[in-house]
């Protein structure tokens, strides 16, 4: 290829990312000029359907915003009208929303690893080619899948979109001995979830450098799932490593502000300016200390460092073996959730309308997921804001990709082929796992060169 030759590579079709978009590269000589993620799906407008709506049905109506993290958005809902109406919920309902929100992470994460991200990493084109020449691998994550889909039937009444939810617990709450069968399989899945640790780790990962800022919730004594603080690792670039600073969840819209940008209609944010990143990388950075210890052990020995001293993962491309880990860290969860599990004497508190303003906040697999409703007296949605990690997540995305293929074009010897630009373009994409929508769809890749 004459890398000073105009180009314009289109890939049409990629099924490993959730939803619809396209990817614009421009290229000038050996210089990445532009990186563009475009989310080209129509807008829903779920803010604008939520107004007018009663303060009891935020849960299930946002729930329905992604098939594959529906919990994160009925716990977010959940607690941003709990806070608006001045109601906390502890205890065992507070506990089995947590065991709720681990079959999601370990459901989640899973899909991700096994079937959308570790054919990359094994030069297979999809997991059906990895399931003909590594079956048991395979077999290994549809097992890990399986039980945290139990955990969602158990608890939410059904795997997908959850219909037990509702403000301030549940409709039903499980007896103990529906919940023993739910630990025997957590205690099968765990051997499968350490193995997973150790199989993700033997990849071979291609260099990778995150400095963004990093945004998760802060909950001192256990890792961030569920409830926490705002909480952003910083790298200041004077020598002096990084530094952590928190904010109060109703600050959130003062330092993440969100716009639109031409190219795609999702909305994109920063963090007080600056560009950041939320998710795994951002979790172990600011949690890691709080790990189980079976997972902190099985960080460390997968190279990640030890996260009792602080280690952080920098590279984009090793966030799959951050991700085995929190599958880890969920399936302890839920063995100790469920260990210690006693029935409440009634399956929710009761929520009471009120005029105000609320916040929630929690740990999508994808990242801190943010919501916000304002009410009126007798309870009716006058307003609604609701931040999404893939949308904090998208101009870090769109630098990763843009340095990836930097470090492509910088090597010496032939100039890479177009086959060879968009598997790089795919593979930094994929690192984040990308919650454009509910659908598995495609994406196509444009670059051009001058």
């Amino acid at each position: 290829m004459n890398r000073r030759g105009t180009r314009v590579l289109r890939l049409d079709a990629l099924a490993r990312v959730e939803g619809e978009a396209a990817l614009h590269l421009s290229v000038e000589g050996d210089r990445v000029t532009g990186t563009r993620l475009r989310i080209y799906e129509p807008p829903r407008f779920f803010e604008a359907l939520l107004a007018g709506r009663g303060h009891t049905e935020p849960p299930d109506i946002t729930a329905r915003i992604c098939g594959i993290c529906p919990v994160a958005y009925q716990m977010s809902a959940c607690r941003a009208i709990e806070d608006a109406c001045g109601v906390q919920v502890d205890g065992p309902l507070a506990e089995l929303r947590r065991l709720l929100y681990c079959g999601e992470w370990i459901e989640s994460h899973t899909l991700h690893i096994y079937l959308l991200h570790a054919p990359d990493f094994l030069g297979c084109a999809d997991v059906v080619e990895l399931a003909r020449g590594r079956r048991a691998a395979v077999e290994r994550g549809l097992r890990l899948k399986q039980t945290g889909n139990a955990i969602l039937e158990q608890l939410g009444g059904r795997p997908v979109h959850p219909v037990n939810v509702r403000t301030g617990g549940f409709y039903r709450t499980p007896r103990p001995d529906e919940l023993r069968p739910l630990a025997e399989r957590l205690r099968q899945a765990r051997d499968d979830a350490l193995e997973t640790v150790r199989w993700v780790a033997a990849f071979e990962f291609p260099d990778g450098m995150c400095d963004h800022d990093l945004l998760a919730l802060r909950d001192p004594g256990r890792y961030a799932i569920d409830s926490g603080t705002p909480a952003v690792m910083t790298v200041p670039g004077d020598g002096h490593g990084p530094a952590l600073r928190r904010f109060p969840l109703p600050d959130f819209e003062r330092h993440v502000v969100e716009g639109q940008v031409p190219h795609s209609t999702a909305l994109t944010a920063t963090l007080d300016g600056r560009r950041h990143l939320t998710g795994p990388l951002a979790r172990y950075a600011v949690n890691g200390r709080w790990l189980h210890p079976v997972a902190a052990e099985a960080a460390r020995a997968a190279g990640l460092g030890d996260p009792a001293a602080g280690a952080r993962c920098d590279n984009p491309f090793r966030s799959i073996v951050v991700r085995a880990v929190e599958v880890v860290q969920a399936v302890e969860e839920g063995l100790r959730i469920i260990d210690g599990y006693e029935r409440p004497g009634r399956p929710a508190v009761e929520v009471p309308p009120r005029e105000g303003a609320g916040f929630g906040a929690t740990e999508a697999p994808r990242g801190l997921l943010y919501h916000r409703y304002a009410l009126a007296e007798d309870g009716t949605v006058t307003e609604a804001r609701i931040v999404a990690p893939t949308a904090q997540n998208q101009t870090a995305i769109e630098e990763d990709v843009r340095r990836t293929v930097q470090s492509r074009l910088d090597r010496a010897g032939p100039a890479p082929d177009d086959e060879e630009l968009t598997g790089l373009c795919e593979r930094a994409v994929r690192n984040h796992d990308p919650c454009i929508s509910c659908a598995a769809h495609f994406l196509d890749v444009t670059v051009e060169r001058t």
